[in-house]
């Protein structure tokens, strides 16, 4: 079947939606690393309905997207074929609906060709740099601080600083850096971690770095499974053309933004995204509640025999434990903005699980837990352990992750899957939170674990 490509849009199938915009007119205005399914699914798209709102504005104009892959080449192979264009495909109860996105114009290859992803960043068009590049990219030891090792050549700062330092000489204006990942704090996270970077190389440019870039801080949500070849072949039959770059996700979607940009943006509140002064309670509600619950339906359905996110929420074994952590647990360790109803995000969450049309792998999210736990489950124990109260529901989660890294549900994706695992063989069961969480704090600082804790794991284990 014809390949989806600037000169094959006019095939499209009758009822698939598209831009309107003429891409050739607009320059890259952002470089996005991390170009994964879910930028695509969720920047990338808003991006294309914004350029698509404010057509023929100063808001509309010149946003398109250069992607960025740090590692492998497999997305820059799916999407430069082609032209950028991909399909972004809304699965629930009712019929799909798909819609091809023209945000991106490019992907880059990072090691392949590293000056030009410098070149991007230093050119005169760029006004914002954007990141999903997961909480490991940000390269951060358990205590928070830049780990020297993983910001080395391959790491986003590499690229940063060689980009802003030309910008500075060219005496160009700073960047938005925009984090979109799950970290709280993600924004001020960047900039520290940034800032300690840099400071190492060129205190003069920290110093501009800081003067003239911002980092606002931001909240996104969406699910978006991992792409297989079934979902390849149901997207083929409804664009009429084949799509290697198809992503399948649901209808929900949210963006909160800090409203803090050292050059503008693009018109992304006129499609749904909300511009707010402080982003914190939207993304501690998210990263406690939705990601939370997550990572405990990832280890929980793993460890009975699920495969997706839709099966373990049904498991009653499981369900009554999600129900606790996100409604007594994480929603009352939080302090909600006016009108934010933690109650109904609770049920909207669980209604999104259980959509059986998305098919979520439990193993996708299982990767990288201990990157992931501080903010999902750590800081929520942390507040209740302050005011003398238990966590019983993250705590049959924490003993599942422990199981995980057991492999009992087979091999471990994670960063720290070697001294993870080491730490467990040489402690008995009764000890693994210590040698995980105590004076070692492979893990977090975030929470030290109590006798009732510790014995309450030990029985699970």
């Amino acid at each position: 079947m014809t390949r989806l490509s600037d000169q094959s849009l006019g095939r499209l199938a009758p009822g698939v939606t598209r831009f309107a915009y003429d891409r050739a007119a607009q320059a890259v205005g952002i470089v996005h690393f991390g170009i994964g399914a879910f930028h695509r699914a969720h920047q990338a798209w808003y991006t294309d309905l914004a350029m698509e709102a404010g057509a023929g504005t100063k808001h509309g104009r010149d946003w398109t997207i250069a992607g960025v892959s740090l590692r492998s080449a497999g997305v820059a192979e799916q999407m430069n074929p082609q032209d950028g264009l991909y399909s972004v495909t809304e699965r629930s109860d009712a019929a799909p609906r798909a819609r091809v996105v023209g945000s991106v114009r490019q992907v880059l290859v990072a090691p392949q060709d590293p000056a030009a992803v410098v070149a991007l960043l230093a050119a005169p068009a760029t006004k914002i740099a954007s990141f999903t590049i997961t909480e490991k990219g940000y390269g951060r030891a358990a205590d928070g601080s830049l780990d020297p090792a993983l910001a080395g050549e391959g790491s986003i700062y590499r690229y940063l600083a060689e980009g802003l330092a030309q910008r500075r000489a060219a005496k160009l204006p700073g960047l938005t850096l925009l984090s979109c990942d799950n970290l709280a704090d993600n924004g001020g996270q960047l900039g520290r971690l940034l800032g300690e970077h840099v400071a190492r190389i060129d205190a003069d440019l920290a110093r501009w770095i800081a003067d003239e870039c911002t980092f606002p801080g931001t909240m996104v949500d969406r699910i978006v499974p991992a792409t297989t070849p079934e979902d390849v072949a149901v997207v083929e039959g409804l664009l009429g053309l084949s799509d290697a770059a198809a992503v399948v996700t649901e209808p929900f979607s949210q963006w909160v933004i800090e409203d803090r940009f050292a050059q503008g943006r693009p018109a992304w509140d006129q499609v749904g995204a909300q511009l707010v002064a402080d982003v914190a309670p939207y993304e501690t509600a998210k990263l406690r509640m939705l990601n939370g619950a997550h990572s405990a339906l990832a280890y929980l359905g793993l460890g009975r025999g699920h495969v997706f996110v839709h099966e373990a929420v049904a498991d009653p074994a499981i369900r009554p434990v999600i129900e606790r952590l996100m409604q007594q647990e994480a929603a009352a360790s939080l302090t909600p903005a006016p009108g934010q109803d933690l109650e109904a995000y609770a049920a909207d969450l669980l209604a999104r699980f259980a959509n059986p049309s998305l098919h979520h792998r439990l193993v996708q999210i299982a990767m990288d837990g201990s990157q992931k736990i501080p903010q999902r489950w750590l800081e929520t124990l942390a507040h209740h352990q302050r005011r003398g109260a238990e966590s019983p529901a993250i705590l049959t989660a924490l003993a599942a992750w422990l199981r995980h890294l057991r492999g009992d549900n087979g091999p471990v994706d994670d960063p720290l899957s070697e001294p993870l695992q080491a730490a467990t063989r040489s402690a008995a069961p009764g000890e693994w939170l210590d040698a995980l969480f105590g004076a070692e704090r492979l893990v977090s600082a975030i929470w030290t674990p109590t006798v009732s804790d510790r014995d309450f794991v030990a029985r699970l284990l």
